[in-house]
């Protein structure tokens, strides 16, 4: 049986939703840099379209195509692919970002594998999240349950983990206001 495809339903709401925290996010990315910027699970696109000026290219991979048919083509290069196996070459992008998506994927461990693997030696890979430590995401969390989204949240520190094995380079946690950032150099 198929299964509901909750973002293509809610895409084009998300479209109009403004990308509030561009500053930090571009602070912590490091940016501007020359290269390419990869937005994991970026959907509509509304993040790495907030960045887009600040890179030379960005790419949004998603495996909703309700939402990349939103996404701002002229500016924004869309590809659908799911984030446990991204349909590109090694240390392909200066910067990975991914934006409140992780919880989302079926697979944290192989996702993380596979952003740090398009990523360049040099680069940075910056995962944005709601901070499952708050009262607030954790109703965001229960809510998610039961719109049968199958989320799946998970602390800073258990996001750091991920990389544990094969990340030797920076490795910090910025948290404010409900949101965490990881950052993860390579």
């Amino acid at each position: 049986m198929p299964q509901f495809d909750h973002f293509a339903a809610i895409a084009p709401l998300y479209a109009r939703v403004a990308y509030s925290k561009t500053s930090l996010m571009s602070e912590l990315a490091q940016l501007p840099v020359r290269g390419r910027l990869l937005d994991v699970g970026g959907g509509t696109g509304r993040v790495s379209s907030a960045l887009r000026d600040l890179v030379d290219e960005a790419v949004i991979a998603d495996v909703s195509f309700g939402m990349l048919k939103q996404s701002p083509r002229s500016s924004l290069k869309p590809v659908c692919g799911g984030s446990e196996s991204l349909p590109f070459a090694d240390n392909s992008f200066e910067r990975v970002i991914m934006v409140d998506a992780l919880h989302h994927v079926i697979n944290h461990a192989e996702s993380a594998y596979e952003m740090f693997r398009v990523l360049k030696p040099g680069g940075l890979l910056i995962i944005e999240e709601p901070d499952i430590r708050t009262f607030g995401v954790k109703l965001i969390a229960l809510a998610e349950k039961l719109l049968l989204m199958r989320s799946h949240f998970l602390a800073p520190d258990a996001i750091m983990k991920l990389f544990s094995s094969y990340a030797n380079g920076e490795k910090k946690v910025h948290a404010e206001d409900g949101t965490a950032w990881v950052v993860v150099g390579k």
